[in-house]
Order: C-alpha cells, then sequence, then structure tokens
C-alpha cells in the first residue's frame, strides 16, 4: 500500500500520528522516527514533534527500555539478544545494561527454564545433542558461561 503525501508538513498530523503509534505500544525514539519519516514527514517536523513528546512524558527513553527487557524476559531470551535488539531501537548501551542491571535476573536460571521447555528435563546425553543445545540457548542470547550451566545437571531441578 503506498501512502498518499498526507498534510506533508502538517506538525499537529505528524503529532497525532506519533501519538496513535504510542498509544499501540511503547517506542523508541528512533522507532518513531523511522516511522514517521516512512509516512514522508519532514525530519525537522519529526524531530519537533519528538522532541516535545519527550518534554510532555508521552514519549520516554526510560519507559520503554524497561517494557521492553520485560516482554523479552517474557519470552526467555538472554541478556545478549536484548541488548543487540535494544541497539537496533537506537537505546544506548549504557541505558540498556543498567536496566538490566536493575531487573535482577538470574540469568543462568533463565537458560535453564529455557533449555528445559524446549527439550525437557534431562541435560543432553551425547556432544550432538548437547551442541545442538548450546546453539539453541546462544542463539536466545545467553553468553557461554550460562549456557554451559544450563546443559549441567540440575541440582534443583523439579
Amino acid at each position: 500500500m503506498r501512502h498518499s503525501k498526507p498534510e506533508v508538513a502538517d506538525e499537529a498530523a505528524c503529532k497525532r500520528t506519533a501519538l496513535d503509534l504510542l498509544a499501540r505500544r511503547e517506542h523508541s525514539r528512533l522507532e518513531l522516527t523511522r516511522k514517521l519519516a516512512a509516512r514522508e514527514f519532514p525530519a525537522e517536523i519529526v524531530a519537533a514533534t519528538l522532541d516535545q513528546l519527550e518534554q510532555s512524558g508521552a514519549l520516554a527513553e526510560a519507559r520503554f527500555t524497561e517494557t521492553f527487557i520485560r516482554s523479552r524476559l517474557a519470552k526467555g531470551q538472554g541478556p545478549m539478544r536484548i541488548r543487540a535488539e535494544l541497539a537496533q531501537r537506537g537505546v544506548a548501551d549504557t541505558e540498556a545494561e543498567q536496566v538490566l542491571r536493575g531487573a535482577d535476573v538470574d540469568w543462568v536460571a533463565m537458560a535453564r527454564a529455557a533449555r528445559r521447555k524446549r527439550f525437557g528435563g534431562t541435560p543432553p546425553s551425547d556432544y550432538p545433542e548437547r551442541a545442538r543445545q548450546a546453539r539453541f540457548l546462544e542463539y536466545r542470547g545467553f553468553n557461554s558461561s550460562q549456557v554451559r550451566a544450563a546443559l549441567e545437571l540440575d541440582a534443583d531441578s523439579d
């Protein structure tokens, strides 16, 4: 579907569009910039609109980051993948790291839970299966020490 040029220089239309997007879910500033640019709003109007939204509190990078991390934790994703996805959305590494640290997550337990959910409670018995499960956990965003710990026999498994 091709967008006909909206009232291209209309700041009110730009703000309405941005608020409509924010009403559906939290967005980072970079995501909103890209979406508004795709709707052919001029860059200077987009920047001014997003500045206004940040000042009013409608657009908040910290709130977006916290919401995003919570949603990815619920999906069983690891810290490396979460950081990479936040970087793609324009969130600074320091901001992502601060919120991740504040989340106080036991990453080894998360990796074990993700492995158990996908492959069952029994740890891998041979090298090919161990490698397959390790690749799965690495793709999910867990680091090598978390993956190794998740593949060991759970001392506290149910």
